[in-house]
């Protein structure tokens, strides 16, 4: 199948994509599609990558960011897809839609993924935002601030067939969460292969990718800025001004609760599971 992705993927970067017959239109998915679903620097692409290994069995270390895009697109980024097989899974930020029929919801500590999300900001900006206003207001936030994307999802308004995966269980036992990741979508793979997904999709290993082929994303990334940029836990304690914390921990408190998660901030990283 790997074979067959390169392929097309050769093909479609040598003609006129738009308008062929086996390219679809990102927006028209199928009811058993399953939908990555997280906020914003929550660990998405680290996900997009175990899964494109999961499921193609493909060695990620060999695998171009441009293909990864191919096997599980990201809605954001694209137009349209080639559809390898049913179920596909697809990369997205969104809030909950009723064509999201499947869901693995992936949720981050949401200091932390302020935090990445300020550096990520002023890399594409080429100037820090300013992060009071950008927490508290919801300033260049896309689609909308942490709490609101939490809150939504937890709802779950449409009834969608939902898992969620916290990045620090993933990052504590990842073997474990790809496991359950398989068993929800009814895949099949030994221990010994999801633990080589893991070694290979490492925070290390795609660090050195990117260094070695830099980011693929059209030339929006700055050539001087680490799209992987540190990938531990608890980042907001030496990232995160004071004010900011209060701010986002008093607008939070009712998504943190839905998590089960203190809203007091004092014993360190969370566990969601």
């Amino acid at each position: 199948m790997l074979r067959r992705a390169l392929r097309l993927r050769r093909r479609r970067s040598s003609e006129e994509t738009y308008g062929r017959a086996d390219l679809t239109r990102i927006d028209y998915t199928d009811p058993d599609d399953i939908f990555i679903v997280g906020y914003p620097k929550s660990g998405n692409t680290w996900m997009q990558n175990l899964v494109a290994s999961v499921v193609f069995w493909n060695d990620p270390r060999l695998t171009p960011a441009s293909l990864i895009q191919d096997l599980v697109p990201d809605v954001h980024s694209q137009r349209d897809y080639l559809r390898y097989r049913t179920p596909m899974f697809f990369k997205t930020h969104h809030l909950p839609r009723p064509e999201y029929r499947r869901v693995i919801y992936l949720v981050r500590d949401g200091r932390d993924a302020m935090v990445s999300y300020f550096h990520f900001l002023g890399a594409i900006n080429k100037s820090d935002p300013d992060f009071l206003e950008m927490v508290s207001l919801g300033e260049g936030l896309f689609p909308c601030r942490w709490h609101e994307h939490v809150e939504a999802w937890m709802a779950n308004p449409f009834g969608a067939q939902m898992m969620m995966i916290s990045y620090e269980s993933l990052k504590e036992k990842p073997i474990d969460k790809l496991q359950e990741l398989c068993s929800f979508a009814r895949l099949e793979r030994s221990r010994d292969f999801l633990e080589a997904v893991v070694r290979n999709c490492s925070f290390e290993v795609m660090r050195e990718k990117e260094t070695k082929f830099g980011w693929d994303d059209n030339g929006a990334w700055p050539k001087d800025k680490f799209f992987v940029r540190r990938g531990t836990i608890g980042s907001y304690r030496d990232e995160m001004p004071p004010a900011v914390l209060a701010s986002f921990t008093e607008q939070s408190s009712n998504a943190l609760r839905l998590l089960g998660i203190s809203n007091q901030f004092t014993n360190g990283p969370f566990d969601y599971d």
